[in-house]
């Protein structure tokens, strides 16, 4: 079954339906900095001070990743057509131009991952985070996220992502729906129209971030 055009939609369905629970959560935790540095640090510190929790979380999202794109890109490169009658025909400009931009705006996310990993999780590309303490001796958190996003070339980088993110799940969200045998072709256009609100509500909320600090709000 795994080894066929439904198991692997299935195995994209299921791992983008982790990645986008996920990618919420995170957007809760993120959006703790505009409480200020005592309550973002202190957010940190509780991720921290449970180890196994937090190398499961990484894990479990680390594999769904790989084998959501290693099997999108399969789907991709097999020119799979097998799709619900109605699905092409149902589509929204919106939609239609996120479809077409799937796999190659999927992989420039891939690729910004690990640019986000690097500069803020791993500290390769600002060793310099390393060192930032605040006055309880916590990591500070909050004044590495300011101090990255100060830089505008971060922050664009950021936004466009954060974009790409948007349109790859307001067709992403739809699409798993569909696949799992949620979505009929008569509410179709109603899982389209709530994938698409998630995706704002999240790009929004993504970006509020570093606008807000190179717009001095957060400092």
């Amino acid at each position: 079954m795994w080894n066929s055009s439904i198991g692997l939609k299935l195995i994209v369905a299921v791992t983008g339906a982790i990645l986008v629970l996920f990618v919420i959560g995170h957007m809760v935790g993120n959006l703790q900095v505009f409480l200020g540095p005592e309550v973002f640090n202190a957010y940190g510190e509780k991720l921290r001070a449970i180890p196994v929790l937090l190398w499961f979380v990484r894990a479990v999202v680390a594999v769904s990743a790989i084998l959501h794109v290693t099997v999108t890109v399969m789907l991709a490169l097999g020119n799979n057509s097998a799709r619900p009658i109605g699905y092409d025909r149902k589509q929204s400009v919106k939609a239609t131009l996120a479809s077409r931009t799937m796999v190659w705006g999927g992989l420039l996310l891939v690729a910004f991952v690990f640019y986000h990993l690097a500069h803020y999780t791993w500290r390769l590309t600002n060793p310099e985070f390393q060192n930032m303490v605040d006055a309880h001796g916590r990591h500070d958190i909050y004044a590495m996220v300011v101090a990255g996003f100060k830089n505008v070339f971060v922050s664009a980088s950021y936004i466009i992502a954060m974009i790409l993110l948007g349109f790859h799940l307001s067709h992403g969200i739809a699409s798993m729906f569909q696949t799992v045998g949620w979505a009929t072709t008569k509410t179709l256009p109603r899982f389209e129209r709530a994938a698409l609100a998630i995706a704002i509500v999240l790009v929004l909320g993504y970006i509020s971030i570093p606008i807000s600090i190179l717009t001095g709000l957060v400092r």
